[in-house]
């Protein structure tokens, strides 16, 4: 799916991470993605992300929307073309703007849920939860640390940094094909972030992911981070 560059606003973005054992990874996983490993496990989480001014690339600032939006992720791996490709897939996507509901996967890349979002910000410390219109439910509590959890699989906050940074490419199911976006970061910086509180229902679904097969590891925060949203060709079902 061709879309025009999209420019704005990344206000704040939330990236809550867990591991996950990748036989119950894969198993959710369509070819040709494979679950990509840090030391040994899959790595999955949730993009929270507030946008601002967001609208076509060289449009006036006055044009643009805002949104918050959640999306569920799974680091994967893929063979394009006789070369190894690193990104994301993007099993669901929710938002509160329901233009997004209404265009996503029809003129904007990915089918998004509509949700209904709460957010309170106070003193660098964040509460949000949503309620998604198939009854999707997240929750979270953190507060901006200065230190990054070191019982983290990835030990720094340099290296989760540098793993997220090389995922900036995000794939979405759109009937049997995959349509694709690059976040293109004006700037990089991220923040460590200390969670008190986090639910998801989809990670929590015994069914897809048994007792002991996934585990919250750490959460980063961005903020205030110019950007474009650039597509990319189309997987194709025949590729498969």
């Amino acid at each position: 799916m061709k879309i025009l560059t999209i420019h704005g606003i990344i206000d704040r973005r939330m990236l809550i991470n867990y591991v996950a054992e990748p036989e119950f990874v894969g198993k959710i996983l369509p070819k040709p993605f494979r679950p990509k490993l840090y030391d040994g496990k899959a790595i999955v989480g949730i993009c929270l992300i507030r946008l601002k001014k967001i609208k076509p690339k060289g449009f006036p600032d006055f044009m643009g929307v805002g949104s918050e939006n959640g999306a569920h992720r799974i680091a994967v791996e893929w063979e394009e073309n006789g070369e190894l490709k690193e990104g994301v897939y993007i099993p669901r996507r929710d938002t509160d703007l329901k233009l997004n509901a209404l265009v996503g996967g029809r003129i904007f890349p990915g089918k998004h849920y509509y949700a209904k979002f709460n957010v309170k910000e106070k003193n660098n410390e964040y509460h949000l939860d949503f309620k998604s219109s198939d009854d999707t439910t997240i929750e979270i509590d953190a507060k901006l640390s200065t230190t990054f959890d070191f019982n983290s699989i990835f030990k720094s906050l340099d290296k989760v940094s540098d793993f997220f940074e090389k995922g900036s490419v995000g794939y979405s199911p759109n009937g049997n094909n995959f349509d694709g976006l690059k976040l293109d970061a004006y700037k990089w910086e991220v923040k460590p972030l200390n969670v008190t509180n986090v639910r998801s229902s989809f990670f929590e679904n015994k069914t897809v992911f048994p007792e002991g097969s996934i585990n919250f590891d750490n959460a980063i925060l961005m903020e205030n981070i110019e950007h474009e949203w650039r597509s990319l060709k189309t997987i194709k079902s025949n590729h498969l």
